[in-house]
């Protein structure tokens, strides 16, 4: 069963200047992928067409069953209840504590609040930060801020996490947990996880696909 099927899809910003052209690929469900390529090659680009905040120029393009080439707000709602999202950059909220975040989600889901305060723990303690449960993001460092956010993305169980450079500004401690995190989800709880990074890792013991975006001719395709 598929969750991103691409047929001839094309991505940019300006018409005239399309980043990726004629990109078709399919990835199932329970799939890890790689998607990598050089800087400026459209990693970002086709990462925020996947969640919605890009819509295609043409071609179909569709994500846990929704159209993105043609769709409306509720359509995104509904695809990002079905999603989980890992930025480089955490996108915490910095007036919200570790346990505010991570809870977000399955309120948006409309998890009942002893379902909500059960996850919450057992995530803190899977993370190793339970004892931080009250701290505030910018109390945290970075690679800790970033096991929130992988928490956060996996708290309401979505079909799908979708992570940009999950490892890229991290110390190894916080890179492998991140990596041990992502497996589990993968092997465990049968999430699909689509991985954008400029650098397929080398040591995270994963069984995955690769997807490398061509800068020279601007298209998608699989290395074996």
């Amino acid at each position: 069963m598929s969750i991103i099927k691409a047929n001839n899809l094309v991505l940019g910003y300006q018409r005239e200047e399309p980043v990726i052209v004629n990109a078709t690929f399919e990835i199932k469900h329970k799939d890890f992928v790689f998607v990598s390529g050089p800087s400026g090659s459209g990693k970002s680009t086709l990462l925020s067409s996947l969640y919605g905040a890009l819509t295609p120029m043409s071609g179909n393009l569709s994500v846990c069953d929704i159209s993105l080439s043609k769709h409306n707000a509720r359509h995104i709602n509904r695809l990002r209840t079905r999603i989980g999202i890992v930025f480089q950059d955490y996108k915490l909220i910095e007036e919200w504590n570790v346990e505010q975040n991570i809870a977000l989600p399955m309120q948006i889901n409309g998890y009942k609040k002893d379902a909500i305060a059960a996850q919450v723990e057992k995530l803190l303690s899977h993370i190793g930060l339970l004892h931080k449960a009250n701290k505030h993001p910018l109390e945290l460092s970075g690679g800790e801020q970033q096991r929130v956010a992988m928490a956060r993305a996996i708290a309401h169980r979505p079909a799908l996490i979708l992570a940009d450079e999950p490892t890229g500004n991290l110390d190894d401690f916080s890179s492998d947990m991140i990596w041990s995190l992502l497996k589990s989800a993968n092997e465990q709880l049968d999430m699909t996880i689509v991985v954008v990074t400029h650098r397929v890792p080398m040591r995270t013991n994963i069984s995955y696909r690769h997807l490398f975006i061509d800068r020279e001719r601007n298209t998608i395709y699989e290395q074996h």
